[in-house]
């Protein structure tokens, strides 16, 4: 739909008006510690935020016996009792425009070495133009954007003429089964967009690669030091299966295996040694040794594929001789992920890249992630066109993680014009 020009003017002038109260929206979101099984305090705030937005909050609960047949499921790490996504719904008074999903997660991933950080990383702090706090980036700067969109078409008299969907849910950072929840007892919209932050620079996602999760837990033989040779060390097991994965990224990594989407991509296929637990003390061999492994999905390939790799070279690993008899234990909880290419041509997406450009005279780089985003259930599984795209990060799930406050007030004037133009807008 074409949008009016004084209806535009008067959005993006309430846009500028809303930009203060915008940051102090995200120094609240990011006040919680929204890591995994915390997410209480960030989602009753969204609650709030809705209700300001004259809407009816309501849980959508993740149900793994409802969802386990899903091919876009992942097993999850913890119960969801007490972790409900919060959804919010505005419906028009005459629906002439297309429909659109807002959504974005709350859950952040651990600080780290809190000690490392400039300022508390759930002390939101201003320096430089930009917000640090875990989460600011990814994504909660995004989720105040179309918070702030919305909020800035009711301000200037309009509200969307077609049903938009508000939506915060938990796990993308583990599972993504708050978004398949929400997706799969949401009635399908026209439209996906899913304001998730750009790689130090606004941008448009055009393709992400699949996530495979998987603990290996090696059990070996304690001994005392002095009686080293007649033990198993675990931790040194561990190890040596950790160095085939290392083979295998290589492998996966080699050019004929690289989709073209990812082409001029360096290393899209990371395979991450992100937690280890091992040893009980410095003089025995340790007993117990746990690997907890993130492995890349190139286009391609699946997550099923991936799976049966991964049991594969553990097999293998059984006959190395570090391992001498060592009991191998293979799970896998969270991420089961297949990679997706984003269709770039779909209206949505040429809007949202339209707008953005016309608002800052800059294009919106696309980025072909090698991570991932809730984006993927929307395209794989529902055919719904998705338009990722949000405000400059740098140091998401690092240091001093931070977001660009000009950034994110450029997406929030882009979400307020794409939304207007392609729910159409009528009287508040």
């Amino acid at each position: 739909m074409t949008l009016d020009p004084g209806a535009r003017r008067a959005i993006l002038e309430a846009c500028d008006q809303l930009r203060a109260e915008a940051e102090q929206v995200l120094m609240r979101l990011v006040r919680c510690p929204s890591t995994l099984g915390n997410e209480h305090s960030a989602l009753s705030e969204m609650g709030r935020q809705y209700e300001a937005l004259g809407l009816k909050p309501f849980a959508v609960p993740t149900d793994v016996a409802a969802l386990e047949g899903h091919p876009g499921f992942s097993p999850p790490l913890i119960p969801y009792a007490g972790r409900d996504n919060i959804v919010a719904v505005h419906r028009p008074r005459e629906a002439k425009g297309r429909s659109l999903v807002l959504q974005g997660h709350v859950d952040v991933v651990p600080e780290g070495a809190e000690d490392e950080w400039t300022t508390p990383p759930y002390e939101p702090a201003i320096r430089g133009g930009r917000m640090y706090g875990r989460g600011a980036g990814d994504m909660k700067a995004g989720i105040v954007s179309y918070l702030t969109a919305f909020r800035a078409l009711r301000l200037a008299g309009l509200q969307p003429a077609a049903e938009v969907q508000m939506q915060s849910v938990i796990e993308e950072e583990c599972t993504g089964n708050g978004a398949l929840a929400c997706m799969v007892a949401m009635p399908k919209a026209d439209a996906v967009i899913i304001p998730e932050p750009g790689p130090g620079l606004p941008a448009l996602y055009s393709a992400e690669v699949g996530v495979v999760w998987a603990w290996v837990t090696v059990t070996g033989r304690p001994a005392h030091v002095r009686d080293k040779q007649a033990g198993v060390n675990a931790v040194e097991a561990a190890m040596a299966i950790w160095r085939r994965f290392e083979d295998y990224e290589r492998e996966m990594n080699d050019g004929s295996r690289i989709h073209p989407s990812f082409r001029g991509v360096n290393h899209p296929v990371n395979v991450n040694l992100g937690t280890f637990e091992g040893g009980e003390w410095n003089s025995s061999v340790p007993t117990r040794a746990k690997l907890g492994l993130r492995v890349g999905v190139m286009m391609g390939n699946t997550a099923a594929n991936v799976r049966a790799d991964i049991e594969r070279i553990v097999e293998e690993a059984r006959g190395d001789a570090a391992m001498k008899g060592a009991k191998v234990k293979l799970e896998f909880q969270g991420f089961m992920a297949d990679p997706c290419v984003f269709d770039m041509q779909a209206p949505i997406v040429r809007m949202a890249a339209t707008s953005y450009a016309d608002l800052t005279g800059h294009e919106l780089r696309h980025y072909p992630a090698t991570g991932l985003t809730d984006g993927r259930f929307f395209q794989l599984y529902q055919g719904t066109p998705v338009a990722c795209f949000g405000p400059d990060a740098q140091d998401i799930h690092g240091i001093d993680e931070s977001v660009g406050m000009d950034s994110m007030h450029d997406i929030t004037r882009t979400i307020a014009v794409t939304m207007a133009g392609w729910c159409g807008v009528e009287k508040a």
